[in-house]
């Protein structure tokens, strides 16, 4: 059986999904022609009434005979536009007038942020080297989902035409911009990576290509600890002279209000879901009141927009990161790859200059003027020795989007041969020396403006020092020395584990600089503490305690999960430039914000009218003192206040956001099956035994308690009844009741009463009658 499709609007055409079964069903191949006017789709398809009953068949039978049936026209969708961006291309089509979403992720939860910007490094895929944004805005007011899918979960329409791939967590890229990740298939040839024993066959534990993970076990452990120990040098370089970086996020800005940082990003169906127009678009979008219409016909034009919204507000807050960080003696930045999300995508890349020309020119000016370096780090799916097309042809889009980017910068000659691209070399898949030689043919294929700004790396995965320097000294490369990864992966037949050793590499290392009058560069990182085997010291402490023996005016990178804070954490140790620039955060407390002022109600007071009926008046005499904030500068928000309170101590993160308010509810409910005590606690069965224990000795004394006052009432009554049976009968001998004589004030002579006993062997209740003392008459 064979399917036609004719169309004219799209090479992606929407199709019912009842066809869509129907052709998966029959497994039959679908040939879609050249344009034509409209869709058509001529087929035999079997008699059913309803394809949703169509009866299922195991894979092991064969196929139904086809019944024929007269052709059947389905109408081709209403689409806007014509046909979607060409790849890499920027369209020209005039944009929309729909008011513009929030680019805040704490107000939009399209928005969400790149995970390579909150990692240590781009080849950092260990959940724990992430910043948790969730576990600081837990402490704060406001909570953002920043990979919430809630506004998206009722997408099935589209999720229905377009299959998203996900990828393992491990090495998922949410915003990835054509890599790998986006377009490979699982590839089953790729080498394993269950080897244990051999050291060529762990390195490719990560291969981007390789699919599996184990947990270290006791052989690899007993390997680890068997191992020689480090020589480190004891040469430090100081006084310092050289710049200090951190990589693409600044904690302390990222939750300022508003949030300043560069690596926003989306998801694929949120672009699918942005170009249909909104229910009112007159009003800004909504997670629930103003959502996009799909019923609508939609525009490839207004999903577009929707992302360089994004970009925009990414490009436009670097030029505060850039003065923050000049402030704090900081010179270096590495900026986020994921800067333009789907940049390179295949489908869904864009070009840069039509709409961030003049927004990037502005960046390169500012850095130009305090006299930053920036630099860019592709990930790790960027690969160029890869033997699989797919991850080649994802690798040269991806460069030339980044060489763009860095080109739009108009920086000084020398700061633009300084903006560099720092690369992995890839995987082994097998054969090092056929993956250098792939390598060698598509560098031979990059554009020279890529070429000027490509610099390679030595990882923690498969490519040592010594295996890397020769290719870059043939190919005219520099070569970027990264201790961390040094220390995990090199030759130990020619170099010890340790800083000492690599030190008598350093000339041949910097020459590949100074050929190309680059500054050289270095990156500096150190294992967890608990680190023991290669797999394990892979993963970045969140702050660095030494300096590296480089050369002391040498451009540093710290790759570590606190950023900035990593830097002003060497600051402190060693007093380098700039220390005495920043003091510690006041916890949960910033003063560097324009919080929005809350105007108070306005009181009202009743008055009385001469019927007697209440009426509400406002107090138009007594006007309501509102409250008077001083108002921050926007230039001097999120700076630090003259203070310069930026620093938050290691694992205080939370310190970033205000403490969070927890607000009792006022009917608490109980949980099927529990009980809740008079604060709306949930009364556990430790406390239920204690409350019947305590509940019985409550009862004993409440029980003696009760006794007692009756018996007090019951002498209170008898102390009464002496007391009216001596006033009628007259006089008694009071030595026989305790009682005594007085006289009496009143109209009598020489009366005599018999006063009330002058002391009872019991204390009167509270509750006894109150006793007459008149006189007789």
């Amino acid at each position: 059986m064979e399917l036609d499709l004719e169309y004219g609007f799209s090479k992606r055409t929407l199709i019912s999904s009842a066809i869509l079964r129907f052709a998966n069903s029959q497994r039959r191949y679908i040939s879609i022609p050249a344009l034509s006017s409209q869709l058509r789709i001529s087929t035999k398809i079997p008699q059913y009434s309803n394809f949703n009953t169509m009866p299922k068949r195991k894979s092991a039978t064969a196929l139904p005979q086809p019944i024929p049936l007269p052709d059947l026209p389905i109408q081709a969708p209403v689409i806007e536009d014509g046909a979607p961006p060409p790849k890499r291309r920027a369209s020209r089509v005039p944009r929309t007038s729909q008011t513009k979403a929030s680019t805040n992720p704490d107000e939009n939860a399209n928005v969400i942020d790149a995970p390579d910007a909150l990692r240590a490094s781009p080849d950092a895929d260990t959940k724990d080297e992430e910043l948790d944004i969730n576990k600081i805005e837990q402490h704060g007011d406001v909570m953002a989902d920043g990979d919430s899918d809630a506004s998206l979960s009722d997408m099935s329409d589209i999720e229905s035409l377009v299959k998203v791939k996900e990828t393992p967590a491990k090495s998922s890229k949410k915003g990835g911009k054509g890599k790998a990740s986006e377009a490979q298939p699982d590839d089953k040839s790729a080498p394993s990576a269950r080897a244990k024993k051999e050291p060529a066959k762990e390195s490719q534990f990560l291969d981007p290509e390789a699919d599996g993970e184990e947990e270290a076990d006791e052989e690899e452990i007993k390997a680890a600890l068997s191992r020689p120990p480090p020589v480190n040098s004891d040469y430090l370089p100081l006084p310092w002279k050289g710049r200090l970086g951190y990589a693409c996020l600044n904690t302390y800005l990222r939750f300022s209000n508003p949030p300043v940082f560069s690596s926003r990003t989306c998801r694929i169906a949120s672009i699918l879901e942005n170009r249909h127009p909104l229910q009112d678009p007159n009003e800004p979008p909504h997670a629930t009141k103003n959502r996009p219409d799909r019923e609508q016909p939609a525009s490839i034009r207004r999903g577009q927009e929707f992302v360089e919204q994004l970009c925009l507000a990414n490009v436009r807050d670097i030029p505060k990161m850039l003065r923050w960080n000049n402030r704090y003696g900081i010179k270096f930045m590495r900026l986020s790859s994921e800067m333009f999300p789907f940049a390179s995508h295949e489908e869904y890349g864009y070009e840069l200059t039509p709409f961030a020309a003049d927004a990037l020119a502005e960046v390169g000016k500012v850095a130009a003027e305090l006299g930053h370096r920036l630099t860019t780090h592709p990930g790790q799916f960027t690969q160029l020795g890869s033997p699989r097309k797919p991850v080649i042809d994802n690798a040269l889009r991806d460069l030339d989007y980044h060489a763009e980017m860095l080109s739009l910068l108009k920086l000084p000659p020398q700061q633009d041969r300084d903006a560099v691209m720092i690369l992995h070399l890839g995987g082994v898949f097998g054969d090092k020396e056929a993956t250098l030689n792939r390598f060698r043919e598509n560098y031979a294929r990059l554009p020279q403006g890529v070429k000027d700004r490509l610099v390679l790396e030595n990882d923690d995965v498969s490519w040592s020092v010594h295996e890397l320097l020769p290719l870059c000294e043939e190919l005219n490369i520099p070569l970027v020395l990264d201790f961390h990864h040094h220390n995990i992966i090199f030759d130990p037949t020619q170099i010890r584990e340790g800083t000492k050793d690599i030190v008598d590499l350093y000339p041949r290392i910097l020459a590949t600089w100074k050929r190309k009058n680059i500054t050289p560069k270095m990156h500096y990182s150190e294992p967890t503490p608990e680190a023991i085997t290669g797999r394990q010291r892979r993963k970045h402490n969140p702050r660095v305690a030494t300096l590296p023996p480089c050369p002391p005016d040498m451009d540093l990178m710290i790759e570590a999960k606190d950023k900035e804070q990593a830097v002003f954490e060497l600051m402190r140790t060693f007093k380098l430039p700039g220390f005495d620039t920043f003091n510690d955060m006041i916890p949960h407390v910033r003063k560097d914000d324009n919080k929005p002022i809350k105007t108070p109600k306005k009181k009202t007071h009743k008055k009385k009218t001469k019927k007697g009926k209440e009426v509400e008046e406002d107090e138009d005499d007594i006007e309501a003192q509102e409250p008077v904030q001083e108002v921050i500068a926007d230039d001097d928000v999120g700076m630090g206040g003259p203070e310069g309170r930026v620093y938050w101590p290691p694992g205080q993160e939370h310190w970033l956001r205000p403490v969070k308010r927890v607000v009792a509810p006022k009917n608490p409910k109980a949980p099927p099956g529990k009980e809740l005590d008079e604060k709306g606690r949930i009364i556990t069965p430790a406390m239920k035994k204690k409350r019947e224990k305590n509940g019985q000795y409550l009862a004993q004394a409440e029980g003696e308690k009760l006794a007692k006052e009756v018996e007090m009432d019951l002498d209170a009554k008898e102390v009464d009844e002496k007391v009216k049976t001596n006033g009628k009968g007259g006089k008694t001998k009071g030595k026989a009741n305790g009682s005594t004589k007085r006289r009496s004030k009143g109209n009598g002579e020489g009366a005599e009463v018999e006063a009330a006993p002058a002391k009872l062997e019991r204390r009167p209740s509270r509750r006894a009658t109150k006793v007459d003392y008149a006189e007789e008459e």
